[in-house]
């Protein structure tokens, strides 16, 4: 018979294994994406950019490219490979939890608009949230990184606590409905898949779901869409290139960038970003998941 503190570990073994796996999907995040969210950054934080065109990010991408060269394209990288690793490792982890602490209570789970799973959705927001505590003073950094040339190191490390708030409200409320929508999302492409709607070159062997990489891919492309209004805001907050005209809200300034018709800015090289890293990203994920799982001998907690 298992002791109680061996019962503890193996229970404690699956979330460990999430976490870990979380943290190899953000690593592979910022490798392969870094450079479109560089120029995806700068045209939504420069406010003398153009809008979300692909000509306006080819001329952005080659003007940085022939400035700086590869080390401008991943510039703001490296608080991001901490960061990133650290918040998707949260994101995911901290959503496992969430469900598992869910489908214990005695509650049960029901079906929004007779599709989407209350558990699922919850486990998402918590999951959003966690990201947010660590992205917060993470992504500010980055974004200062990417969009000011001359930024002075030691004076934003003075201010650190004090500035990486600005924004923070934006990011926990677009977080919480960023990994929200892609969970949601990939329960609905499970569904999808049970019911033959989704082609067969897209869904895994059994067809249980999509792919790792068209999960990744498509799902976090839809989540992104479902909140790209508020991302425009966070970065124009944390970039610090906004604060003179004195509308600094988020209300404000969505209703600037819609009057301005930028509430889309930035979209193709981020798109295009998000369908290449996290579609790469969602592989790593599952591999090293899957390999884990199986190493320990454990059942897999995770609700991607």
């Amino acid at each position: 018979m298992e002791s109680s503190s061996l019962k503890n570990q193996r229970t404690y073994i699956p979330y460990a294994i999430t976490f870990l796996a979380g943290a190899s999907y953000g690593l592979t995040t910022v490798v392969i994406g870094q450079p479109l969210d560089t120029i995806k950054t700068r045209m939504q934080g420069i406010a003398t950019t153009s809008n979300a065109s692909i000509s306006g990010a080819t001329s952005m991408f080659r003007d940085l490219y022939g400035k700086e060269g590869i080390k401008g394209l991943y510039r703001g990288g490296l608080p991001l490979i901490i960061g990133g690793s650290l918040m998707r490792s949260a994101q995911f982890g901290v959503s496992a939890e969430a469900k598992g602490i869910l489908d214990r209570c005695d509650i049960p789970s029901v079906k929004i608009f007779g599709i989407i799973d209350s558990f699922v959705l919850i486990s998402g927001i918590a999951g959003g949230m966690g990201r947010a505590l660590v992205e917060i003073p993470t992504d500010f950094f980055k974004i200062r990184r990417q969009v000011q040339s001359d930024l002075n190191t030691k004076l934003v490390v003075s201010e650190i606590w004090k500035q990486s708030l600005d924004g923070s409200s934006v990011t926990m409320f677009r977080n919480s409905i960023l990994f929200a929508s892609f969970i949601v999302y990939i329960d609905l492409s499970k569904q999808l898949v049970s019911n033959g709607y989704v082609p067969s070159i897209l869904c895994t062997d059994d067809l249980s779901g999509l792919s790792p990489f068209a999960k990744g891919a498509i799902c976090s492309n839809l989540a992104w869409l479902t909140c790209w209004p508020l991302d425009v805001v966070k970065t124009q907050r944390q970039s610090g290139n906004f604060n003179e005209s004195g509308k600094t809200g988020i209300l404000q300034l969505l209703k600037s960038n819609y009057k301005s018709g930028v509430l889309l800015r930035g979209l193709v090289p981020g798109l295009i970003r998000s369908s290449l890293s996290n579609g790469s990203s969602m592989v790593v994920y599952e591999y090293v998941h899957s390999t884990l799982s199986d190493l320990f001998g454990v059942t897999r907690t995770d609700i991607v």
